[in-house]
């Protein structure tokens, strides 16, 4: 194996750590012999491309410094390759490294695991979504949660988080139930009323709501989260659970596992890993052992 390695940097991840961790980062790796290089794209596309081209020109590892979103473009450009995906998980979310019990906001430990597994076993293969081209590592979000996501993509003010607080508020006093015609693996077509759909390959999104707690990245299937039709008190009530996945026992909650899934219904766009997919109809298919993963745990 080669021992360059390539740092993909997203430097305004959680609020300006991309940029601070990748220095610790790069020390630890070049302390125990790599020889680093940094990838920082102008923009998403141009991130990709970069990030594409080291690993075609051989690079020993791809490592992401930054949080879910710089992680789900690395993933794209490593997956079906035999290059290796390192973590370094410093933004807001950090969904993909705790699903994989990778170390979060301490760049010096995970440059230290990702080292360690670089002159071990090279990591552990897992599994990714795909939808069309495109991979995803942890969630595909329709419903409820998509179209607040629309809805805070489209306001200007207020910034930041409290945009997205803004905008929740205002999908739960529109709230209503979506018609959506679901098909597991190569079964019949269901006609479901639901708040919202996700389909997990990892357990969580958002910061650590596990809308699919029980979802294993080793398996080969997504764990299929359905929220039934509900008021605004009842969803209100349920949405603490998610955190803890205690959400899943509720009656209006109805959980499936399968291989692909296609969702329709009109007017929702897919999310996968905070990114939008397009509207729907959209299928997700897993793909096993679609990347090496340094340091993964679970």
């Amino acid at each position: 194996m080669s021992s360059d390695i390539t740092l993909f940097v997203n430097p305004t991840a959680g609020r300006g750590r991309g940029a601070r961790a990748a220095q610790p980062a790069a020390q630890v790796l070049r302390e125990a012999g790599f020889a680093v290089r940094t990838v920082v794209g102008e923009n998403a596309p141009d991130a990709l491309r970069r990030a594409r081209r080291a690993v075609a020109e051989g690079t020993g590892a791809l490592v992401a410094v930054g949080g879910d979103g710089v992680t789900s473009l690395a993933l794209r450009a490593v997956a079906g390759t035999l290059t290796p995906l390192g973590v370094v998980a410093v933004g807001t979310g950090n969904d993909f490294a705790r699903a994989h019990g990778l170390p979060v906001r301490s760049p010096a430990a995970a440059a230290q695991l990702i080292a360690r597994e670089l002159k071990g076993d090279g990591g552990r293969a897992v599994d990714l979504g795909r939808v069309g081209e495109g991979y995803f590592g942890t969630v595909l979000a329709s419903g409820f949660d998509s179209r607040v996501n629309d809805r805070g993509n489209r306001m200007r003010f207020p910034s930041g988080r409290l945009r997205y607080d803004v905008a929740l508020l205002a999908e739960l006093a529109a709230l209503r139930p979506v018609p959506y015609r679901i098909r597991f693996d190569d079964g019949p077509e269901q006609h479901v009323e639901a708040t919202l759909v996700a389909v997990g390959n990892a357990s969580s999104y958002g910061g650590g709501m596990r809308i699919c707690a029980d979802a294993r990245t080793d398996d080969g299937l997504f764990d299929i989260t359905v929220v039934g039709p509900c008021s605004r008190a009842t969803l209100l009530a349920v949405f603490p659970k998610v955190y803890r996945g205690t959400h899943l026992g509720h009656p209006l909650v109805t959980t499936h596992r399968a291989a692909k899934v296609t969702l329709a219904a009109e007017g929702i766009t897919g999310y996968a890993d905070g990114e939008p997919l397009g509207p729907l109809p959209l299928t997700a298919e897993t793909v096993p052992g679609a990347v090496r993963l340094l340091g993964a745990r679970c």
